[in-house]
Parts: C-alpha cells; structure tokens; sequence
C-alpha cells in the first residue's frame, strides 16, 4: 500500500480497499455481462433492449472508474482487469445463450439484484469503519443500480 496522508485511520484501509477491489470485481463483471447482452440479445425487442442494454453498460464504466480511483486515492492497487474480476466477482456466471429479450432481462435483474445488495452491504461496512466518503460513493452507485434495475424489471410487467 501507498503511504498517502489521510484522516482515514491505517489499520482500516486495507479492509476498505479489500471492499471496494470486491465491489469493483463485482461491478466489472456486471459491465461485461451487459455487453454479452447486448450483443446477443434476440427477438421482437431486439433494437430497444439492445440500446438499453449499451447504455446501461455505459453508466456502469462510471460507476467502474469511480470505484477504482478511490481505491487508488486511498493508496490501494485497482484490481481491475477482466481476469481479476473473473476470479472474484460473486455475480453468476453469463448465460450461454440468449433464448429471447425476456429471457435476458430476467437474467440481469438477478444480476443487478445480487449487486445492488451487495452494495448495500459496502455501505454499512464502510460506515463502521468511518469512511463516509467511500459510503457516499457507494450510495450514489446504488442509486445509479436501484434506477437501472427499476428500468430492467419494468419490462417484465
């Protein structure tokens, strides 16, 4: 670890740095399985999902950026190479095949689920250790996740 002056105790960065490098696999992985997404995504809704679908990866470059500079603000190496999301990321695995529009909606929203809880998750964690600006970067992901899981489940009604 880098030794940069903070008013973040030392014996608590590690375990912060440790929950956002999770997060940022997590979220990485997110990004690559909304690609597989959009490129394979089939049937009657194909053009609109395969729009929304690039979009919503794009916001989560965002989110990817944001979290991998805050582990490096806080002296932390980024673990975030598609290699070290793979081995790390809790998310389940992409489906092989896209059977139709719905079909891959579903499996996203149990994707986003499984990440906007987790995230949850990181803020308590990170309040407990008194970092309230990795907690404040953490709500506005889950912010930003909560309206695209909104935006994905509104499909399926």
């Amino acid at each position: 670890m880098i030794k940069y002056k903070s008013t973040i105790r030392v014996e608590h960065k590690d375990e912060i740095i440790s929950i956002l490098n999770q997060q940022l696999a997590d979220t990485f992985d997110l990004y690559s399985q909304l690609k597989q997404a959009h490129w394979n995504v089939k049937g009657l809704q194909f053009y609109a999902l395969h729009l929304l679908f690039d979009d919503l990866a794009k916001e989560i470059l965002d989110h990817i950026d944001n979290i991998a500079e805050r582990v490096v603000s806080l002296g932390g190496i980024a673990k975030g190479t598609l290699r070290m999301a793979a081995k790390t990321s809790r998310l389940p695995h992409s489906p092989e095949t896209f059977d139709s529009g719905e079909f891959t909606i579903k499996k996203l929203v149990e994707r986003y689920n499984t990440i906007c809880e987790s995230t949850r998750v990181a803020i308590e964690s990170i309040c407990l250790l008194g970092d309230k600006a990795t907690a404040d970067l953490f709500t506005g992901v889950v912010r930003g996740l909560d309206k695209s899981l909104w935006m994905l489940q509104s499909h399926l009604l």
